[in-house]
């Protein structure tokens, strides 16, 4: 429920039960210790999946060393339907390092924004209409007569998912190739006759530079039935992080820092395979220290 410690106190106090910060601290600690090899395993499964999702989302840590926090971040990888679960790490940085070493053996598809640090994994990269959508809406108010036309058709993509996702993978590559393929290339001619009348610094310019580096990206969905039009079941991942942050507001310390990806990943992959994560890590926590690790996997939440 993204509380603080601090908050929980002071809750639990108005009940009568008197709980130090430091003894939840430690609980929060142990917790994250005992549920670690599962995290491990649900990495190594993700790590396993045909297709990834990935997104990060920045988390101030605090640092003895400086005056103010520093920035942090947590990264979420998800895996595919075969694979349904959520794993974050933890990082003190923004460094490409991250994402470059927990997908080092990754050999799939790898769906993600544009972060250049993605362009050396070996992993084939798929583009995400939703962040070139935003492109184009963020250009509204400087040119809505451009942006509208560029709405529209990214419109008519989405409205072809729509109506794809009940249908059989072939069904949903022969309507991407109907339909979409020719969206697409109906979108690239007028950008190239707009393109010579946009300033590159505007808001537009900026939309019409996004679509055209990604653009190689973004069509590879239209040839497989698996891959997404858009990455944003990893921002859905992200968005608890982000709720929690406005609560908690920063990590202590790395530490901290590691052992919230650890509870990350355990609770939204439970809430990905629709698991009530309260009863999940109940049942988790009270068995797993005496559960032998060659049946681990009889913890995953699915």
């Amino acid at each position: 429920d993204h509380l603080p410690l601090y908050r929980l106190q002071e809750i639990f106090a108005r009940q009568g039960v008197h709980l130090a910060r430091q003894t939840q601290g430690d609980w929060v600690a142990a917790a994250a210790d005992l549920l670690e090899p599962l995290v491990a395993l649900l990495k190594m499964r993700v790590l396993s999946s045909r297709k990834i999702h990935t997104d990060d989302v920045p988390v101030p840590v605090l640092d003895p060393t400086r005056e103010h926090t520093r920035e942090g971040r947590l990264w979420a990888y998800l895996g595919d339907a075969r694979q349904p679960y959520v794993v974050f790490e933890y990082s003190p940085t923004h460094a490409e390092s991250h994402p470059i070493e927990f997908l080092k053996d990754f050999l799939g598809f790898l769906q993600c924004d544009a972060y250049p640090g993605y362009n050396k994994v070996k992993a084939t990269v798929v583009g995400c209409w939703a962040h070139a959508r935003r492109y184009f809406f963020d250009a509204q108010k400087n040119d809505p007569a451009r942006s509208a036309i560029a709405l529209g058709y990214i419109r008519e993509l989405y409205q072809v998912e729509e109506e794809a996702k009940d249908k059989s993978p072939a069904g949903r590559l022969a309507l991407r190739q109907e339909r979409s393929k020719k969206t697409i290339e109906d979108l690239r001619r007028w950008m190239e006759a707009e393109e010579l009348s946009i300033l590159p610094q505007s808001a537009m310019g900026e939309a019409f530079t996004y679509t055209r580096n990604q653009w190689k990206r973004l069509l590879r969905y239209l040839e497989d039935p698996d891959l997404d039009i858009d990455n944003n079941i990893a921002e859905r991942a992200n968005r608890n992080v982000a709720i929690g942050r406005k609560n908690w507001l920063f990590a202590g310390s790395d530490d901290g820092g590691r052992r919230a990806a650890i509870l990350y990943s355990v609770i939204e992959s439970a809430k990905r395979n629709g698991v009530e994560p309260l009863a999940y890590l109940t049942d988790v926590l009270a068995r797993i220290a005496t559960h032998p690790n060659r049946r681990l996997a009889e913890f995953l939440p699915d």
